[in-house]
């Protein structure tokens, strides 16, 4: 995962080192821009912060915020199913762009002999230092 994000970033430098230096002021991504995933901003993002909270976290209206593929691993870690044990986990894909403006990934979750038996958990891993402490439905969370 490491590499395709070296890879998306050696992009998007190249595109814009190819650019004149007039246009490079105006369109240029910056670095935050880039890592953000196209999120929302500002006013636009508390809005739909606030509007997230109507639904289920973890549903596609309300996914998981966390900081990349690393925040997604720990939050999954840390869930327990109702038995107290950790759920198995695996990533199904990518889900397309979200209710804050970036992609969203959706993770097929199972508790074995436990409930719930499996649940599909949507995240947005484009909020960085986001560690997020709630369970969704049906689980609990270690701090």
């Amino acid at each position: 995962m490491k590499r395709i994000w070296i890879g998306l970033i050696a992009l998007a430098l190249a595109a814009c080192a190819s650019e004149p230096a007039e246009k490079q002021d105006d369109d240029a991504l910056s670095f935050e821009d880039l890592m953000s995933g196209g999120r929302l901003k500002d006013a636009a993002l508390q809005t739909a912060l606030k509007a997230a909270e109507a639904f289920p976290l973890g549903s596609e209206k309300n996914p998981v915020r966390t900081d990349m593929p690393p925040g997604q691993q720990a939050y999954l870690r840390r869930l327990r199913c109702a038995d107290g044990n950790a759920p198995a986990f695996r990533r199904i894909g990518n889900m397309g762009g979200g209710v804050f403006g970036s992609i969203v990934d959706a993770y097929d979750v199972r508790c074995e002999g436990s409930t719930p038996a499996s649940s599909t958990i949507m995240m947005d891993m484009y909020f960085p230092g986001h560690v997020e402490t709630r369970a969704v439905a049906g689980f609990t969370i270690k701090p």
